[in-house]
């Protein structure tokens, strides 16, 4: 039997939160989504990320990392959170190696990936690289491997994929809505809000919610920036993703919240809709990663929509000539890349970077090196 089932039948008020569904929907070891064979993204998974547009996005994040290096900010050793399918790690280490081969040799670089199944394809697509890579399947198995990190923390579409907990307010009365089951199908309840956890989380970002909205409580979030608060000493941390302010999410087009499926590239409404067989996310709250990465020792030095980073930080330099003879040369695919990922309707659009740092002071005026396109203060 499917353990969301399994789990439901076995509460005593014969429900989940909706933390504890996406927990099982997502990792359980047999049945969860992102534990199976199935390729997740990709033409022949259900969704795409910047890396899957060229390897190009990866060679300009090294060389942004390479500059926070050279400039004795950070050592060199890369973290990265959720690593997928290894092609960001390919092409960061293999323009590493190319642009400072004497920085190469200290280069470490740390996979955090809870899949079995990518940890295999990451090794698969590393190749040779691969001998630069550790992996471990959270952040507290790296822990009982290592006292402390100090380098370039990295995540693209990881926080999304974090369980949040769901409420809604009627008729001014906070309720937490669950997971049940009718006949054969998963459903929704509503309840008056009881977890003490939500109503703190509440209370410190000052959210209040209007009749009719509904909201996603990050606690996971939390949990994971605190307790890793003396882990991560003298680092910057880089996290892509997409999410809303504040401000945003009391906009009325947001008041439905944001937990929805990926199915085949196509958006799923209905996050009960095929259980582990989907991506279930949800929108991370900017603030709330400032905020509680503050309490944890995080100095928040920006937050930037995607294109615009990426401008800030060299896209350009990575537009090649070429005689236009031969569309599909590498020169001409390297050149559409890097327009899709900065053009207003492209999926930069949809994305934010957040850079923060910790136990380090950078001086961000010399890491960019397009200046220009970083938005006035």
């Amino acid at each position: 039997m499917n353990p969301i089932y399994q789990a439901i039948q076995a509460s005593a008020q014969r429900r989940l939160s909706y933390a504890d569904y996406m927990e099982l929907a997502l990792y359980d070891e047999r049945y969860g989504y992102y534990m199976g064979e199935k390729a997740k993204i990709g033409k022949g998974g259900d969704f795409f990320t910047s890396s899957h547009v060229s390897h190009v996005f990866g060679k300009l994040f090294a060389s942004l990392f390479l500059r926070l290096v050279e400039r004795n900010h950070v050592p060199p050793h890369i973290c990265e959170l959720g690593g997928g399918d290894g092609k960001f790690a390919r092409a960061v280490l293999n323009e590493w190696k190319k642009k400072s081969p004497a920085t190469y040799k200290q280069l470490t670089y740390t996979v955090i990936e809870t899949s079995p199944k990518q940890r295999e394809r990451q090794l698969q697509t590393l190749g040779d690289a691969s001998e630069k890579v550790k992996q471990y399947k959270d952040i507290q198995e790296f822990r009982q491997h290592a006292a402390s990190f100090s380098g370039i923390v990295f995540s693209n579409e990881f926080f999304d994929a974090f369980p949040v907990h769901v409420i809604t307010k009627e008729n001014g009365t906070l309720y937490e809505l669950f997971v049940a089951v009718d006949g054969n199908k998963l459903v929704e309840e509503k309840h008056p809000l009881e977890n003490e956890r939500i109503v703190e989380y509440l209370r410190e970002r000052q959210l209040s919610l209007t009749d009719g909205q509904r909201l996603e409580v990050p606690l996971a979030l939390k949990t994971f920036l605190l307790e890793t608060a003396r882990f991560f000493r003298h680092c910057v941390m880089l996290t892509i993703d997409y999410g809303y302010t504040d401000e945003e999410l009391q906009l009325p087009a947001r008041r439905q919240g944001s937990l929805r499926g990926y199915y085949r590239h196509r958006l799923i409404a209905n996050p009960l809709s095929y259980p582990g067989e989907m991506d279930i996310t949800a929108h991370i709250q900017w603030d709330a990663l400032r905020m509680f990465g503050e309490q944890a020792g995080w100095q928040c030095v920006s937050l930037l929509r995607q294109d615009r980073f990426l401008l800030a930080a060299g896209i350009l330099q990575y537009l090649e000539e070429h005689d236009g003879a031969n569309p599909f040369s590498e020169k001409a695919q390297q050149n559409r890349a890097v327009r899709s990922l900065i053009i207003d309707e492209g999926m930069s659009a949809a994305f934010h970077v957040m850079i923060q740092q910790k136990g380090v002071d950078v001086d961000w005026e010399h890491i960019w090196a397009q200046r220009e396109f970083l938005p006035f203060s």
